[in-house]
């Protein structure tokens, strides 16, 4: 059963799923310009305004995603990455769900995110978990897709 543990992005562990997941995004993205890595900082992922976490298995750090809140009601899904040895057995729709609960406990009324589209499983996960396309919220310059999710 996984386990869902808040850390601070500056942690090392933290450090090292987030280098992970900007390498990968890095030798897979398709734009001839490169994908743009910035790191978090704390300060956008602490409760109630956000908060990042690892899903673990027995000890073991699988995945890490996090919501930073943008305005009052209206939270942002960050940097949701499941190592490879974790995919496949439901982690990234568990995680998922761990920080929309989060963010509905702070009052939110709607979950955002961004993603590009080469992220074909990313999409329907989203996509399955009642996000609709919307039109582009932010500048980020490695999406192509935005999503919003009312929360009723």
């Amino acid at each position: 059963m996984p386990q869902f543990r808040p850390v601070p992005v500056t942690d090392a562990l933290a450090h090292e799923l987030l280098s992970e997941y900007f390498s990968y995004r890095a030798e897979t993205f398709p734009s001839p310009a490169g994908y743009v890595t910035t790191f978090p900082s704390d300060e956008q992922f602490t409760p109630p305004h956000g908060v990042f976490l690892f899903v673990e298995e027995s000890g073991n750090a699988l995945g890490c995603g996090g919501i930073r809140q943008l305005d009052s009601g209206r939270y942002e899904v960050k940097h949701l990455w499941v190592r490879p040895e974790g995919r496949g057995a439901g982690l990234g729709r568990q995680l998922l769900s761990e920080l929309e609960r989060r963010a509905r406990q702070w009052g939110a009324i709607e979950l955002v995110l961004d993603t590009n589209e080469s992220l074909a499983a990313a999409g329907g996960l989203y996509r399955s978990s009642g996000f609709d396309s919307v039109e582009p919220y932010n500048d980020n310059p490695n999406a192509t897709t935005w999503y919003r999710k009312v929360l009723s």
